[in-house]
């Protein structure tokens, strides 16, 4: 066994030196002796590539994976003898003072090394590394823990009541007292140790608690009943450099060691992280034939191809060639949701008498999106503050509906069920796609009051009925076609010509212009322009181009002045009730009148805007 130890203790050394750990290790060591002070805890990290130390001795490579704490032990002497031999930290005493942390950098990627946070039974107590994923639904504020301490023997007599004989430093899934206590005895004598304060080392700690992503199947509001599965939240603890690398409601996949945390009469499962990674879904990169087909086909006109799209989508919810205005905001909405905080958005809200259908249209369209979630009524649209449930007291962070939608959509349904405080926060949310929270120091055990911004990067859905219908659910076919389409056109990186900006800017100015009076003053919203071009960027994705172009601006504007028109009544530009599909789409022929009529609007388009926008160029087109 010891020459199985010695070895392995030369193949860290080998292993350092190759892969630049080595480096690291002595510019870390240079930073602890250029402070001329005395630490209880000299903390190292070292990162870890399990398969560049396997290829260098399997049995190494094993321990680490399979055994970390006694391979940090190993790595400990190691580093102990470099320091003493080289003369790095002249502070240094003992080698207990040296607090090793193996970080690896990935896992291979066998079933054995996969902890799944809604499997049963939880394999909690082989201490070895796993990795897993999930989304963070609940993030405590930072708060501090002991990452080591010194003791010293009371004994006067006693060797040990001097020196650096005892250290004691946080293991994964110890708690604060497992690390400081007063219970603890000497080794040598039996005197009692006492803790020297002014040795004291403290890290950042912050808990999460992250959830298995199949939880995002049942928050769309429906069953497929395909398959069962137990979701349970699970507690993950990100200590020092990794406190704050999660974001509340994104999806991550972390490797880290297993461990059960009691905390008086309860015993909670939770992971201690050494890895943290976004996990981002890939959309495809490609469509299907028959996408392509149809892309081939309506090639000559820049509105055939969305207008044939929106015929015929979600033909198990509602016959094709119905709703057509309807289905087009659903898909340029769709299509306009990603995870950024600089993206552009497309809320929706549909007044209407057909509040079941509607309902199972949206319902239907969510389920589109990997993070499409129908918000339940009863809870929070937006986060909230509670007790930490792990004892410390300090404030948590829950997700809801808007956080779990991130980068898709969040269908609240009915607004008229909701109260003015709660439409009031809406309204501010839509405008500045933040949402503050306020947390007072005192109740959470804080010096001071603090105050979290939260980005909301998600599409909201919603509509409006005088009257309340009973929703309920239907039976789904399969949304594969559908998905590729949306998760293609998502994807697509596209940019604004100036034909189509000039064309924007001219509506928006002369429609300021028109839908001015000298009470109430503009009725465009300050964010008019910017819905514009998210509309126009987003048929553009939906028509699988890269470029904006005068076509699908012309689009954008005669749907953001039917919602006006709608809102306020008709205007000078005087478009049609139904602008964008102003007669069913039968044949060939009723496509060739619709590009035909949608170019007259175009013509009325830019009349309107040379008679009350004055000073714009717009570039006209005699043909």
């Amino acid at each position: 066994m010891h020459k199985e130890i010695q070895k392995m203790k030369e193949i860290i050394l080998v292993y350092l030196d190759r892969s630049g750990g080595l480096e690291k290790f002595i510019h870390d060591c240079k930073r602890y002796n250029d402070s001329k002070q005395s630490y209880a805890v000299y903390r190292f990290v070292i990162s870890i590539n399990p398969s560049d130390v396997a290829e260098l001795d399997a049995t190494l490579g094993n321990c680490i994976l399979h055994k970390p704490m006694e391979a940090a032990g190993i790595f400990q002497s190691v580093c102990f003898v470099a320091i003493k031999t080289l003369s790095l930290i002249e502070q240094l005493q003992t080698e207990a003072q040296i607090s090793i942390l193996l970080k690896p950098t990935h896992l291979p990627p066998l079933p054995s090394y996969v902890l799944s946070l809604s499997a049963f039974p939880f394999n909690y107590s082989s201490k070895r590394f796993y990795m897993s994923e999930g989304i963070a639904i609940a993030m405590g504020t930072v708060t501090k823990y002991t990452q080591g301490a010194r003791f010293l023997c009371t004994g006067e007599t006693c060797p040990f009541s001097e020196g650096f004989r005892y250290i004691r430093v946080h293991l994964p899934g110890a708690t604060e007292s497992a690390t400081v206590r007063n219970d603890f005895v000497c080794g040598l004598c039996s005197s009692p140790l006492q803790e020297d304060m002014k040795f004291r080392v403290l890290g950042d700690k912050q808990i999460v608690e992250m959830i298995d992503a199949k939880v995002l199947h049942a928050l769309k509001g429906h069953s497929n009943h395909k398959s069962h599965f137990r979701i349970q939240t699970f507690t993950v603890f990100l200590r020092d450099e990794l406190a704050n690398r999660m974001t509340i409601g994104n999806h991550y996949k972390i490797i880290g060691i297993p461990a059960c945390v009691q905390n008086g009469p309860q015993a909670t499962a939770c992971i201690e992280v050494s890895s943290v990674q976004p996990c981002k879904p890939n959309g495809p990169s490609f469509i299907g034939e028959n996408f392509q087909y149809l892309l081939s086909l309506t090639s000559s006109s820049c509105w055939r191809f969305t207008a044939m799209l929106a015929n015929v989508f979600a033909s198990q919810v509602v016959p094709p060639g119905t709703y057509n205005t309807l289905k087009l905001a659903i898909l340029l909405s769709l299509v306009q949701t990603c995870e950024i905080e600089s993206a552009d958005y497309l809320d929706l809200l549909i007044v209407t008498s057909d509040t079941l259908i509607i309902d199972r249209l949206l319902n239907y369209s969510i389920c589109l999106l990997p993070r499409g979630i129908r918000h339940p009524s009863s809870s929070d649209i937006f986060p909230s503050v509670s007790k930490d449930k792990h004892g410390t007291g300090s404030a948590s962070i829950q997700a809801c509906s808007a956080l779990l939608a991130q980068g898709g959509i969040c269908y609240i349904g009915d607004l008229s069920s909701y109260k003015k405080d709660k439409l009031e926060l809406l309204q501010s949310v839509l405008e500045s796609r933040t949402t503050t929270l306020f947390i007072p120091g005192k109740k959470y055990g804080e010096e001071a009051d603090q105050q979290v911004t939260i980005a909301v990067q998600t599409n909201f859905w919603s509509y409006v009925d005088a009257g309340s219908s009973p929703k309920k659910h239907i039976a789904r076919d399969s949304f594969l076609i559908g998905q590729m389409l949306i998760l293609f056109a998502k994807n697509l990186h596209v940019q604004l010509s100036s034909e189509a900006e000039n064309l924007i800017q001219g509506y928006y100015l002369a429609s300021r212009r028109v839908r001015t009076d000298s009470v109430h003053g503009s009725k465009l919203s300050a964010s008019a322009l910017k819905i514009l071009i998210s509309l126009s960027k987003a048929h553009t994705k939906l028509s699988l181009r890269k470029k904006v172009l005068e076509e699908d601006a012309l689009i954008a504007i005669l749907l953001f002045e039917s919602s006006l028109t709608l809102k306020h009544g008709k205007s000078a530009l005087c478009i049609e009730p139904n602008a964008v599909f102003p007669f069913d789409l039968s044949d060939e022929n009723s496509l060739q009148q619709r590009d035909i009529y949608l170019l007259q609007c175009h013509h009325q388009l830019l009349q309107f805007i040379g008679a009350y926008g004055p000073g714009t160029y717009i570039s006209t087109n005699e043909e």
